[in-house]
């Protein structure tokens, strides 16, 4: 079953290590393509208008009590986060790197060229949808190898060292920052409820049919 996968798979396309400049020209193909569907799922997520993902929630809880902007402590979290890296022994890669400049082109592309619904139901469904597409979008991009973005890499390295399954892992992680947020004072609503609970499962399923396919 899916929700006890512990591990990233190795299929034909992933590198084998993900400090790799020069990967086969497949392997980076499905870097970018999962990072795009990623980036597609976020952005789908905002204009969604069901609630903002639990990372955003803490930056906004951050800046109600820091008084600093949210993009400045989105930025700081980051590096706060990849800090927590090392000891987990987790390495760079250029899907690091990529990992924000695609999802940050993409959020830009759905905010400029799709509509939130009016319905708050058909609200509800595209939030639902938009975490699927980044638990699919997740699982095709880290099993390229070639480097995870600051919240993955902290997936994987706590993954590895509780090896405990990485739906589990990922959604407590989720549901601990969207806690410690919403204490702050950030807004919490029913899409960040959905992208909490259901991100770790769907990056799971994202990560199960991958193997499925490929192997």
């Amino acid at each position: 079953m899916f929700l006890k996968i512990k591990n990233i798979p190795s299929v034909s396309w992933s590198s084998e290590k993900p400090l790799n400049f020069k990967p086969k020209i497949s392997t980076f193909f499905f870097l970018c393509f999962g990072l795009t569907l990623f980036g597609l799922g976020e952005g789908l997520l905002i204009v969604s208008a069901s609630g903002a993902s639990p990372w955003s929630v803490l930056a906004q809880g951050l800046y109600l009590n820091l008084g600093f902007s949210v993009g400045v402590i989105t930025i700081f979290i980051s590096f706060i986060v990849l800090l927590l890296w090392i000891p987990l022994k987790q390495k760079i890669g250029i899907g690091t790197i990529l990992n924000a400049l695609i999802i940050g082109l993409m959020i830009d592309v759905c905010i400029r060229h799709v509509a939130t619904p009016e319905s708050y139901i058909d609200q509800i469904l595209l939030g639902a949808v938009a975490v699927a597409i980044v638990g699919l979008g997740g699982g095709i991009y880290l099993v390229a190898n070639l480097g995870a973005g600051p919240r993955d890499g902290l997936m994987i390295g706590l993954q590895k060292k509780t090896n405990l399954p990485i739906a589990l892992v990922r959604g407590t992680l989720e549901i601990t920052v969207m806690s410690v947020g919403w204490y702050l004072g950030g807004t919490v609503g029913v899409g960040t409820l959905l992208f909490a609970f259901g991100i770790g499962p769907c990056v799971a399923l994202g990560l199960f049919l991958v193997n499925k396919l490929f192997n």
